[in-house]
Order: structure tokens, then C-alpha cells, then sequence
């Protein structure tokens, strides 16, 4: 099947987003505004906010999914919609928190810690795959090309479900380590 026009128009600006918003947020992450000098308090109070939003998004991502298949398309779109201005908020509470706070050391011993950070590195890793995933599905369905959004949402709903549930994971296991 050919690109529609639409997703013709789409695909530099979803190539450009998928490489400038994971090296905004790594440069950004090395950023720290009171080791800069700046008279910030840090925001302790975003990381049980920024989990929560992940669980939602996963939570809205299987009703997305579910809505579809009882054939709610509205429905499932206005979730989908959601569930990427979710994903941002996600962002953009992450990056002001790793701005204004030091990082936290996951202090777990033995084969929790091997878990642990198995658990984290995947979910980076997928969490940078997803973006170009989630935006060229998003754009297939915006333009009717519904085959082949269907064919691509097969592999982007299950990465973009275990990048919300392991962001949900991470915090539970290293909130005990958080020093604020």
C-alpha cells in the first residue's frame, strides 16, 4: 500500500521529533539549574505525579484499544490523543524534576538490582524507539490509511504499554530512595 499524502507531509517532521526529543531530554537530563547557580527548589513533589500520568496513559491505552475493537473509532482516537498529551506532560514533568533535582541512586541489593535495571533500560531504550512508532501510527489513522495503521499499531500498542507500565515500575522500586 502506498503513503497517503498526509502521512507524505508528516514524515520529516515525525523523523526530525524523533531524534531532537530524545536529544533535548538526554542534553536537558545533564542539565541541573542549582549546580548552576540558579535559586530553584527542587520539585520532589513530580515524580509520584509524572507515575501516576504513566499508569494512566497505560490504563487509556487498552480502553483505546478495547474501544476500537467494539468498532468506536471517535473514542478510540480521542483516547489516543490523550494518551499522547499524557506522554508530553510525562516529559516535560521528567526533564523540569532532573533539572531542579539530584538523580537518585536505586540502592537495592542481590537480584533486585540485576531486575531493577533491566527493567530501566529497557524502558529508555523502548521509550526512545516509540516516538517515531507512535507518531507514524497516529498520522496512518489521521489520514484513513487504516490497513496500515492497523498493521503498525500491532507493534507500536505493545511497546508504548510496556514503556507506561515500566515508567510506573521504575518509580515503585526506587521511591524508597528518594532523599525529599
Amino acid at each position: 500500500m502506498a503513503m497517503t499524502e498526509e502521512e507524505k507531509k508528516y514524515k520529516g517532521i515525525i523523523w526530525t521529533l524523533s531524534i531532537i526529543i530524545p536529544l533535548a531530554v538526554a542534553a536537558l537530563f545533564g542539565v541541573n539549574l542549582k549546580r548552576m547557580g540558579f535559586d530553584v527548589e527542587p520539585l520532589g513533589f513530580l515524580p509520584p505525579i509524572y507515575a501516576t500520568i504513566n499508569g494512566i496513559t497505560a490504563v487509556l491505552l487498552v480502553i483505546a484499544v478495547a474501544a476500537i475493537k467494539r468498532g468506536n473509532a471517535k473514542v478510540h482516537e480521542n483516547l489516543i490523543k490523550l494518551c499522547m498529551v499524557c506522554s508530553a506532560l510525562f516529559l516535560v514533568m521528567y526533564v523540569a524534576y532532573h533539572m531542579t533535582s539530584e538523580s537518585t541512586k536505586f540502592l537495592g541489593e542481590g537480584a533486585i538490582r540485576y531486575v531493577y535495571y533491566f527493567i530501566l533500560i529497557t524502558h529508555i531504550v523502548l521509550s526512545v524507539i516509540i516516538i517515531p512508532f507512535v507518531l507514524f501510527t497516529f498520522v496512518r489513522g489521521i489520514a484513513g490509511a487504516y490497513e496500515r495503521h492497523k498493521k503498525l499499531a500491532r507493534i507500536t500498542y505493545p511497546m508504548w504499554l510496556y514503556v507506561a507500565v515500566t515508567g510506573v515500575i521504575v518509580y515503585l522500586m526506587i521511591s524508597p530512595y528518594y532523599t525529599h
